[in-house]
């Protein structure tokens, strides 16, 4: 049985070294040939940046140049344990030599045993395994539908800010009008009301609803996490009302709060919340640590249903959901998370990074206007461009601005919305490594103070 602690974390520098090979030799840079293949041959879904790298070392990327960059994006909250690491290796190499995939008209062992890993995690209830976070989300929109079709409800509310995946359902949940442009006309059923504003979500209320669906952090939305009083008022606002209280912990999850999801941290210590229990809630992104493998709880029971198997044969399926190849990876991170007390080195290291945060705020006060997160999940807001003169020579928005310049800098880093700039490294990164990024950070800011025009 995996054990999860929580107590001060030990012996922290031997365990959080880099476990990769050192870096190859500098290779001759082919980053005009990729990106001319690119141009010709991918579609042009993404605005890239103009970085192409070749090969990682727990924290660190190496581009196809032989520049290293130290990876505090963690490939947007994917890298659970960074890159190359060779738990994630083996795991990989062991199961397929025995069994990559069967379809999931059989039984196999890595999958059984990863669902029964994550409900202990959670609480009683079932598991739905998938290959994203958009599909586990697809799935909570299904789950509700058939728990309130018999009485004709499916209208699911969402946050304003949230952002749910990018099918056309999960575009249509999403609270940001900018991933619907284009794709009219949307699904039906999901309205948005502003986040953390639990009189909205009472006054929003149609007969036609049936769920409400949260992230515990909004991620894209600007590092916002929810309140104590939100989670406490949604769940008992849903039980008064016969709705599913859904949580999306695609990117807020696995552990990137110092506990397996974002509202057990919120709410520790919180009276009464050891009995809060949402009724589903979405996986992915570090669940595989890079490997492709999504998934969804639901609830054993709610509301006098049989919750965890209302989607039952025939309702719901997928190739490669849960296929032995990634079930054994998943499984392989929870162990190492739990030998390695990553979750306890979050909490720590992250406390000291809020810290750091806030003391940077303190110190741009020109720049910057805020730093909020938990974990390895925090941000910091950048002023209004027309409020910021070094940010003027560029059209681009300010949190471009800075991560691009922080690429020169051989700094990764994620940026949400136009102001916000992200952290998200991953769960097993040093104090060192994060004190590294933050000077560079800093000296950054600093950069576009220079750049501002001086007054005559």
């Amino acid at each position: 049985m995996l054990a999860f602690t929580h107590h001060s974390p030990v012996n922290r520098p031997a365990k959080m070294r880099d476990f990769a090979p050192a870096p190859l030799p500098v290779v001759q840079n082919q980053h005009a040939e990729i990106r001319a293949l690119y141009s010709e041959f991918v579609m042009p879904t993404y605005g890239r940046f103009d970085l192409a790298f070749s090969h990682g070392s727990g924290s660190q990327l190496w581009d196809v140049s032989g520049k290293r960059h130290l990876d505090l994006g963690g490939g947007i909250a994917v890298c659970a344990l960074g890159h190359a690491h060779p738990e994630i290796t083996n795991a990989l190499i062991e199961q397929s030599r025995s069994l990559i995939h069967t379809s999931n008209l059989y039984h196999h062992g890595p999958q059984a045993h990863l669902a029964r890993a994550l409900v202990r995690l959670i609480g009683p209830g079932k598991v739905f395994f998938c290959n994203s976070g958009a599909e586990a989300n697809e799935g909570l929109f299904k789950l509700a539908r058939r728990f309130g079709n018999t009485e004709g409800r499916f209208e699911i509310l969402t946050a304003i800010n949230s952002f749910h995946g990018r099918t056309l359902g999960g575009i249509s949940a999403t609270g940001q009008d900018k991933v619907k442009q284009g794709f009219g006309p949307l699904v039906p059923g999901f309205r948005h009301v502003p986040f953390n504003d639990l009189d909205a979500a009472a006054n929003a209320l149609s007969p036609a609803t049936v769920a409400i669906l949260i992230e515990g952090i909004q991620g894209e939305g600007g590092i916002t996490p929810a309140t104590v009083q939100y989670l406490m008022g949604l769940r008992e606002l849903c039980d008064r009302h016969r709705l599913l209280l859904l949580i999306d912990g695609v990117q807020c999850g696995h552990f990137r709060t110092g506990r397996f999801q974002s509202f057990q941290r919120i709410l520790e210590n919180v009276p009464g919340a050891d009995r809060f229990l949402p009724d589903g809630i979405s996986m992915a992104k570090s669940l595989g640590g890079g490997f492709p493998i999504g998934a969804f709880w639901v609830r054993d029971q709610a509301h006098g249903v049989d919750l965890a198997d209302l989607l039952g044969p025939g309702s719901h399926g997928t190739t490669y959901g849960g296929n032995p190849l990634g079930c054994a990876v998943a499984l392989r991170i929870l162990e190492v998370i739990a030998r390695d007390n990553l979750a306890d080195h979050v909490r720590h290291t992250g406390n000291w990074l809020q810290t750091r945060l806030q003391s940077m705020v303190e110190r741009f006060p020109d720049l910057l206007t805020a730093a909020r997160g938990i974990g390895f999940m925090q941000g910091f807001e950048l002023r209004p461009k027309d409020q910021m003169p070094g940010f003027s020579k560029s059209e681009a928005a300010p949190s471009l601005q800075v991560v691009n310049r922080l690429h020169e800098a051989g700094i990764l880093t994620i940026p949400s919305g136009t102001s916000v700039v992200r952290l998200l490294p991953a769960l097993n990164i040093s104090q060192a490594q994060l004190a590294e990024g933050l000077e560079a950070i800093e000296k950054v800011l600093g950069s576009f103070r220079q750049d501002a025009p001086t007054s005559a």
